[in-house]
């Protein structure tokens, strides 16, 4: 569908920020016109004229994520942890945040503790991402196995309803 409905391939790739602070090409399904990986991104905005028909289903239920299935298979990611930005943002919030960089001693993941939390959506303004970043480095020091489960649990119904999905 995403091929029959907009010109371009049907799987996009973004560098992304992974563990340790090295890039790894990031695996999603094609939701917008464009396929922006440069010194500036846009972040996606609620009615983003940029998003397809078929990738505004796909992004409120989040399935265009799931092709980042390869990416855990690769190494590059896990099931949970800090989602990665895209590096223009790394750039532009590490330097403005502090502890930023605290995100990548993890690797990124497909969910994680500030996606439950419903800290995911249009930033606005710099608490927005301070935010994503302050439930990352909570994530990250108090790690176990049974707070990954807890999160995959409570990542299900969010895929079905979240209203800063889109």
């Amino acid at each position: 569908m995403i091929r029959v409905t907009s010109p371009g391939p049907i799987i996009f790739r973004q560098h992304r920020t992974g563990l340790g602070g090295q890039p790894f090409e990031l695996l999603k399904f094609r939701t917008m016109r464009v396929t922006e990986d440069g010194e500036t991104i846009r972040h996606a905005m609620r009615g983003d004229s940029r998003v397809t028909r078929v990738g505004a289903i796909l992004r409120a239920t989040s399935v265009d994520e799931l092709p980042q299935l390869i990416n855990v298979l690769r190494g590059n990611m896990s099931l949970v942890g800090p989602r990665p930005h895209a590096l223009a943002h790394d750039r532009h919030y590490g330097a403005l945040i502090h502890g930023y960089a605290k995100r990548f001693l993890v690797k990124p993941g497909m969910t994680g503790l500030a996606q439950i939390r419903g800290l995911r959506g249009e930033i606005h303004e710099l608490y927005s991402m301070e935010r994503r970043v302050r439930a990352d480095r909570e994530y990250i020091a108090s790690w176990s196995l049974a707070c990954d489960l807890r999160i995959i649990l409570l990542t299900l119904p969010r895929m079905l309803s979240d209203p800063h999905a889109y």
